[in-house]
């Protein structure tokens, strides 16, 4: 099989789980490009990436790549697709996909009147855990399934110094907790549950020094009746080696019965009317980006253009995410459950 040139855009802190990724594939990464030169050489140099570019453009004519994955913030993406559609080259862009949903609904038209091939770097849907539990739901393991609830604590938002070290961004995002955060896990319970009818939710900001939100509960309600919770605050923890990984933790629980997640990435199972959870093995490798997802949604996006396998995460698909996360801040803004 012919090895796909894959040329990225971007040296930011996430930037590194892509490259890795790409690295432990069988593409060639044939360029590399961003503004900041001293991460640019350090990038080059790990990876071997001979040819690096201060301009997106000029990357995609010197390099023609068959796929180009766009690392960069949301002020680039309407540009760097835009330019990447024009040279008919299929894109995978980072979330938080454009600055806003007007933004993302005039790009994502162009992508459908064009035809082009658009994903959006959503991956928490390939975690391994959540691919795990959507097969146990599917193959039946709790029976009719009533609801899904996620915990998300990492823990990490408590002080002045709160995501300084890593991400110090976050600090000043007008929205944050939906907008960078809970968005991966409106996407998860897309994956897990069906479309969403209606939302509740009450949002807040108990850290002063943040601009945005960084604590708040969802309550979903999904098209066939079934329900989703979303508790989400970033200063309080949860048990876990690596708080991380999953960034919480979840409840699925049906009929005949419920499986647990936990910080680890952990799967338990308890039948309806018994008391013991049971271990539920499968297997996974932790490395890279929780669980590997970076590295699982790249091949996946390989194995579409290689073999022509349907194509999860089109942007298309995603701007019903970023239309969940509108009416979630309406409806803790104007203190009413939201129709989609």
């Amino acid at each position: 099989m012919t090895r796909l040139k894959v040329a990225c855009a971007g040296t930011g802190y996430f930037s590194q789980f892509h490259y890795d990724g790409w690295s432990r594939l069988p593409v060639d990464l044939v360029g590399c490009c961003s503004l900041d030169e001293a991460a640019l050489g350090d990038v080059a140099k790990t990876h071997q990436i001979a040819n690096t570019f201060s301009d997106f453009a000029d990357m995609l004519d010197e390099t023609k790549p068959d796929l180009v994955d766009i690392i960069t913030p949301p002020p680039t993406h309407q540009v760097f697709v835009r330019a990447a559609m024009a040279r008919n080259i299929p894109v995978i862009c980072q979330k938080p996909f454009c600055t806003s949903l007007d933004e993302a609904k005039n790009l994502t038209d162009e992508i459908a009147t064009q035809g082009a091939t658009v994903v959006v770097h959503e991956n928490f849907r390939f975690q391994p855990w959540h691919r795990e539990l959507k097969a146990l739901i599917d193959r039946g393991a709790v029976g009719e399934l009533y609801q899904v609830s996620f915990r998300l604590r990492p823990g990490d938002g408590q002080g002045p110094e709160a995501y300084l070290a890593r991400q110090p961004y976050f600090q000043k995002m007008p929205r944050f907790l939906i907008h960078e955060t809970a968005i991966h896990l409106i996407d998860v319970f897309r994956f897990l549950l069906g479309e969403v009818s209606e939302v509740t939710a009450d949002l807040r900001q108990l850290n002063p020094v943040i601009s945005g939100e960084d604590a708040g509960i969802i309550i979903f309600d999904f098209k066939d009746g079934r329900r989703g919770l979303f508790d989400g605050n970033r200063l309080a923890d949860h048990p876990a080696e690596n708080r991380r990984l999953t960034m919480g933790e979840m409840l699925i629980e049906g009929s005949d019965g419920v499986l647990s997640l936990n910080g680890d990435g952990e799967i338990h199972t308890r039948p309806h009317g018994q008391n013991d959870w049971r271990p539920h093995a499968y297997d996974w490798q932790n490395q890279g980006f929780a669980g590997d997802s970076v590295h699982r949604l790249q091949a996946h996006v390989l194995d579409h253009l290689t073999t022509g396998a349907p194509v999860q995460n089109t942007a298309q698909d995603y701007l019903t995410n970023l239309e969940i996360e509108e009416a979630v801040y309406r409806s803790s803004a104007e203190g009413r459950r939201i129709s989609l």
